[in-house]
């Protein structure tokens, strides 16, 4: 039985009948991370001795009572590697952090374990989370599920492969400004990047403190949904985290009638033809249900890419500043003096990515500097929001491509860090306004999967995912 294959609730109801045992699937998908990953790249480790323990724990409650399990009750996951896992490393794909063990879960691993669930793995990532293709993995790239000559995207890459390759039940991953949705249409996976606030950040590595959002990797969006329901909530220890409450996430709305926006400024030149051609039977498909399609206008998109990188580089060098070779991490303690042990380390644990966006954030936020590029894009984010703000209270959701091209060729985009970043340019705008957003797998470019980036409102997750469940191809 290819029992790798199926959904969390397949997967509950095969170890509730017993059909499986939950050692038995897990002891398939590290038989599969064995065999399969070493193409793929996807884990940068693998916690097969926990895993295995943990599985058996579950076996042992269905044997005495597995009627009351959770769904997520042996359900093994992987984790991006900036995501804290107690007793495994956690090495934000960067040479500086090569050999730091987490102290501590994170509150969503907390909250899945609290579930049922447990960890395989940790996954691939660009260093601290900065890049849109996994190529800027201190360790190795990430290669596409459906062509091993392509990336997996990023920076959650090693997530949406694996989940894409059937090396986990799913993932969870981060998304600063489109690190969870960009790799999940690439690799042809469901990725959710949750309302800013609705999942906590405790433990997870900040990369830009405004923008970070954890959020899951899935088969299909009602595997999402699920696990966005077993990790959102007010956090105590994330001062920014929500209580979303359930009557936020009940859903009453009909497909007929659905007001769906289009972006006139998303729908120009840049995308490629195939991926608009996709886009457009997907939306045509809504409209043949009964859904109301306009075109709306964003002005400000074209504000977006520099606004968000201002303020991702800017944050990014106050947060990697903690990286300092004294307190945890690679140390140059050869050296012979404090400061050049700061620079030593920094200069060898820092990729040639990570040094830019320090470099580009600290001139941003420097005496005489600070009001005409941190503040102005501060601004300019606050117009980017209002356009979003405006545009709801004509549409109930907003429909564009996830990324403008299918997975791109390994090497093709790595020398022309401005081409990188204009990945994000329909992604980043929904992290600048702290919307939800789900990218759902609609169809192929060739043999490259291609997704639908849904916008909703604030905290309407689950009405996104069934919006997206109408149309997702698996």
């Amino acid at each position: 039985m290819d029992f790798h294959q199926l959904t969390i609730k397949e997967t509950h109801q095969g170890l509730l009948e017993k059909k499986f045992s939950a050692t038995e699937l897990t002891k398939l998908f590290l038989g599969r991370i064995k065999e399969i990953d070493k193409d793929i790249s996807a884990y940068l480790t693998v916690s097969e001795k926990s895993a295995l323990s943990q599985a058996k724990e579950i076996d042992d409650l269905i044997a005495n009572n597995g009627k009351n399990l959770p769904v997520l009750a042996g359900i093994p996951f992987a984790v991006k590697d900036n995501i804290l896992v107690k007793g495994i490393k956690a090495t934000c794909g960067s040479k500086i952090l090569k050999d730091y063990v987490a102290p501590y879960d994170a509150t969503c691993i907390s909250r899945l374990k609290q579930k049922g669930a447990f960890v395989l793995g940790k996954t691939n990532l660009d260093e601290f989370a900065m890049g849109v293709s996994t190529e800027n993995s201190a360790f190795f790239t990430t290669k596409n599920p459906y062509d091993l000559n392509r990336v997996a995207g990023g920076s959650s890459g090693g997530s949406a492969a694996a989940v894409a390759k059937d090396l986990c039940s799913f993932a969870l991953g981060s998304d600063t400004g489109g690190s969870v949705r960009q790799p999940a249409s690439f690799c042809g996976t469901v990725g959710l990047k949750p309302t800013y606030g609705a999942v906590s950040r405790y433990g997870l590595t900040a990369l830009a403190s405004s923008l970070d959002q954890i959020g899951p990797l899935a088969k299909t969006t009602e595997d999402a949904k699920i696990v966005f329901e077993a990790i959102s909530g007010i956090d105590p220890l994330d001062s920014t985290s929500v209580d979303i409450g359930k009557e936020s996430q009940t859903i009453d709305y009909k497909l007929k009638g659905l007001r769906i926006g289009l972006p006139k400024e998303y729908f120009s030149e840049g995308i490629d033809p195939e991926v608009e051609k996709i886009i457009k039977q997907a939306i045509e498909k809504f409209e043949k249900l009964g859904a109301k399609i306009e075109t709306i206008s964003l002005p400000h998109t074209k504000y977006a890419i520099a606004t968000y990188y201002l303020i991702n580089t800017s944050e990014a060098s106050a947060n990697l500043a903690r990286y300092d070779g004294i307190r945890y991490g690679l140390s140059k303690r050869d050296k012979s003096d404090l400061l050049d042990i700061y620079l030593s380390s920094r200069a060898e644990g820092f990729g040639d990515e990570v040094k830019r966006r320090i470099m580009l954030g600290t001139y941003a936020l420097s005496a005489g500097y600070y009001d005409a590029y941190y503040l102005k894009a501060q601004k300019v984010r606050t117009l980017i929001k209002q356009d979003f703000d405006k545009a709801f209270e004509k549409v109930d959701v907003i429909f564009s491509p996830t990324a403008p091209t299918p997975a791109f060729k390994i090497g093709e985009k790595s020398i022309d860090p401005l081409l990188m970043y204009l990945c994000d340019i329909f992604t980043a705008p929904v992290n600048l306004s702290g919307l939800p957003a789900v990218s759902v797998p609609v169809g192929f470019a060739g043999k490259l999967p291609v997704g639908l980036q849904i916008i909703g409102k604030p905290f309407e997750e689950n009405q996104i995912l069934d919006i997206g469940k109408l149309v997702e191809i698996r």
